[in-house]
């Protein structure tokens, strides 16, 4: 059986992730979406709401599971019996970072190749990070994400500025 993982933050996830995790799920068994719980960072959105929204928008995707995780890649890639790590690339400036990390992976775990998907062109400008900018003006995102994050995203982005 061929397990692989995509890892990330998904805060929140956007319609070029789910472009990735569809055209990934097509290239093995069974794919599992690993949602990172970064301590560093801040999140609109918390590990578990992160999960629950993947877990809608990936429902009509049979081989596809979504989990949180902590610590390394290839810990959780270990742990779930996985040996192949997804990767999605939109622009060359992501290839220089993702080769990095994808080294440092092979030298932790020579039994994990990681594989790289590049962006679908309509979503090679699109990042979580901008998706919460443009919100955050109330601008559109429909697009974006898809209609069930867009309105979460709404909403969160609403009680931040309500308090």
């Amino acid at each position: 059986m061929r397990t692989a993982i995509y890892p990330g933050s998904f805060d929140p996830p956007t319609c070029g992730h789910l472009d990735i995790i569809e055209r990934a799920s097509r290239l093995c068994d069974e794919l599992i979406i690993g949602v990172l719980k970064n301590s560093a960072k801040t999140p609109l959105f918390s590990t578990d709401e992160r999960v629950n929204m993947l877990k809608v928008i990936t429902s009509d995707l049979d081989n596809v599971r979504v989990m949180s995780f902590e610590g390394l890649t290839v810990d959780f890639a270990k742990q779930n019996g996985a040996n192949i790590i997804v990767r999605g690339l939109r622009a060359l400036t992501d290839f220089d970072y993702e080769l990095q990390l994808s080294q440092i992976n092979k030298n932790l775990c020579e039994d994990i190749e990681t594989i790289f998907l590049t962006t679908n062109l309509k979503y090679s400008f699109l990042s979580s990070s901008t998706v919460k900018e443009v919100a955050s003006y109330s601008a559109d995102i429909s697009g974006l994400v898809p209609p069930y994050v867009q309105d979460l995203v709404e909403k969160k982005i609403k009680e931040r500025s309500d308090s």
